[in-house]
């Protein structure tokens, strides 16, 4: 199955301005990918890329003060089947964990796991551990919460989502994550694009977070947002909580303007010729001059 990503984003930087990008997909993936990912300029600026800590490729420039667009345009193939599901999954005892989990069981900047400690023992302390354990936290965050762009506030915790009962994906992410900590499982923040592939159509394109935990030797994707196996995932970046995985990081001040992205499926049988003439028109909107 082939997915056409991309994103353009346009801003005005009231001065000059360093930016931190993590707008790439992963190195883990895996699939064929036709057409360039990496983040371009308009107008064209130096840029350096590198890998951070938790492996995802980040892309380091400077804006000038002035407009500038920042976009990304490729066809991916997936394997077109949906999130894993496998009941079976057990959850290891803490002394049993890989080093490289640990960092995942403890509170971080948004998945404040100790304050929510309590009340994970209440609503789950009954349930087996393992994936039935991380599903009922699924299930909870899902019925508890209400999605919605109003309800997002850069400094919500996982503890005042629980509280205020709502939220947008990353909240969905950052309460699931703190929970299955508080329970012993590591759990670590995920996003990247997520298309209307195979489900009714929710509207205009953006990205989307979810997470992943730890079970039985391999990680496994979970969405508190949707909590149903979805297709065509498209990973950029993991880390602790949505602070490791900012899209954009800035040092100075600037403006969003525009905000587009694009997840969508190519129907049908193409060839690799096909696949390059549709990436010879962007779904954008004129470059800058």
């Amino acid at each position: 199955m082939f997915v056409r990503i991309g994103y353009q984003i346009t801003i005005d930087s009231k001065a000059e301005t360093v930016m931190l990008l993590a707008l790439s997909p992963h190195p883990s993936f895996a699939g064929r990918i036709i057409g360039s990912p990496q983040v371009q300029t308009d107008p064209a600026l130096p840029v350096d890329r590198f890998l951070d800590s938790f492996g995802n490729q980040l892309t380091r420039l400077k804006a000038p003060k002035g407009r500038h667009m920042l976009w990304s345009d490729c066809i991916v193939e997936v394997d077109g089947a949906p999130d894993t599901v496998n009941p079976e999954a057990g959850q290891r005892d803490i002394l049993d964990l890989p080093p490289e989990t640990l960092p995942f069981l403890t509170t971080s900047r948004y998945c404040d796991s100790d304050a929510l400690a309590g009340e994970a023992l209440r609503l789950f302390g009954h349930i087996a551990p393992g994936w039935t354990l991380v599903q009922a936290i699924c299930d909870h965050v899902h019925a508890h919460l209400t999605f919605g762009y109003g309800f997002a506030r850069s400094t919500k915790t996982a503890s005042e989502a629980q509280l205020e009962k709502t939220g947008v994906c990353r909240d969905f992410a950052h309460l699931a994550i703190a929970l299955c900590r508080a329970m012993n499982i590591p759990a670590r923040y995920a996003s990247g694009y997520l298309g209307d592939i195979g489900v009714p159509y929710s509207g205009p394109g953006d990205f989307c977070a979810w997470f992943e935990v730890y079970l039985d030797g391999g990680w496994y994707a979970f969405d508190a947002r949707y909590n149903t196996p979805r297709i065509g995932r498209v990973l950029m970046s993991r880390g602790r909580d949505a602070a490791d995985c900012a899209i954009i990081t800035s040092y100075g001040a600037y403006d969003m303007t525009e905000f587009k992205v694009w997840t969508d499926e190519i129907p049908g049988q193409c060839s690799d010729a096909d696949l390059h003439k549709m990436l010879q028109s962007r779904p954008m909107a004129e470059a800058i001059g």
